[in-house]
């Protein structure tokens, strides 16, 4: 089944290819230059710093929907173990098995592919078993850091929660953006608030992940327009599930992925931060998001961080 002629036509707005040079493999993190670092920087106040991660556990977002991205495995290797004779200094060792993006994580730009290409015209056959990806694995976006805006769907529509199924718009896109009093500017990281992260924090592991809200296939050339670096939800899926269009799967992954070279983001818990905008009125801050630099990886678990 080929994809339809409504994802072709948003697929060439908001094609990135060649835009930063034929060999580049980060897209549009090429947006977050030293001047957008010192902007971003410039927007701490109180130094206030909220995390945005999930816990890493064996129990946790993963239901088995998605085959393979298994929870974290968690081994103790060694314990109190003294090394180096009895009497001396005694160290503990622990190992993990997971999914690279099993809790909260970036997609790398190599982990979507369409028609037989990955980001940049790349070949999909570079994504290979032994070395993983060999062009925009998730190594190549280091360091990430700039400026965060929380765009608080939920809230700018008068809900706690959006309900499964909703498909965030581009409209509501610009409620949020209303709502926050700021406009989202070229080499921001846009952080998407939808409530859904509510669900999984209460215990009910499968209403999280089935049905979802998440990123109508409108939103692409909305980030686009305005030159966003990367785009991060509190969703398992990221963009709407199922999807609005009858069979047209994953087609946000491929847009922003594939299409225009931009880092997405699942799983990240946005509900403290959410708080912490409403009280103080201010929803732009200096956001720390570096992925961990596994080589040929297709994604990665990241512990982001936003300075208010």
């Amino acid at each position: 089944m080929s994809l339809p002629p409504v994802f072709h036509d948003i697929a060439k707005r908001v094609n990135n290819w060649g835009r930063w040079g034929a060999e580049d493999e980060t897209g549009t993190l090429n947006l977050i230059t030293c001047e957008v670092v010192r902007e971003a920087a410039a927007t701490v106040r109180s130094g206030r710093r909220i995390p945005l991660a999930l816990p890493l556990q064996q129990d946790g977002v993963q239901t088995g929907m998605i085959p393979g991205r298994v929870n974290p495995l968690h081994t103790m290797v060694q314990i109190n173990q003294e090394l180096f004779g009895s009497g001396t200094v005694a160290t503990s060792d622990d190992v993990v098995t997971m999914g690279l993006q099993s809790a909260t994580h970036w997609d790398a730009l190599a982990h979507a592919s369409h028609s037989g290409k990955l980001y940049n015209g790349r070949p999909a056959g570079s994504v290979t078993a032994h070395g993983g990806a060999a062009f925009s694995g998730i190594d190549k976006p280091r360091p990430l850091v700039s400026r965060g805006v929380l765009l608080d769907v939920a809230r700018a529509l008068g809900r706690d929660r959006l309900p499964g199924g909703h498909p965030v718009t581009p409209e509501e896109l610009d409620a949020a953006e209303e709502l926050a009093g700021v406009r989202v500017r070229p080499g921001d990281i846009v952080l998407i608030r939808t409530g859904q992260i509510q669900t999984y924090l209460a215990g009910d592991k499968h209403a999280y992940a089935y049905p979802s809200p998440g990123l109508s296939v409108r939103t692409p050339e909305w980030f686009h327009a305005r030159d966003v670096a990367a785009v991060a939800n509190d969703t398992l899926t990221f963009e709407i599930f199922p999807p609005e269009i009858e069979d047209l799967w994953l087609a946000v992954h491929a847009l922003h992925l594939v299409e225009m070279g931009m880092l997405q983001g699942q799983n990240w818990n946005l509900e403290e931060l959410s708080t912490a905008c409403g009280e103080t009125g201010r929803y732009a801050f200096l956001l720390s998001a570096t992925p961990e630099p596994f080589i040929g990886g297709t994604g990665s678990p990241v512990a982001p961080v936003a300075i208010l």
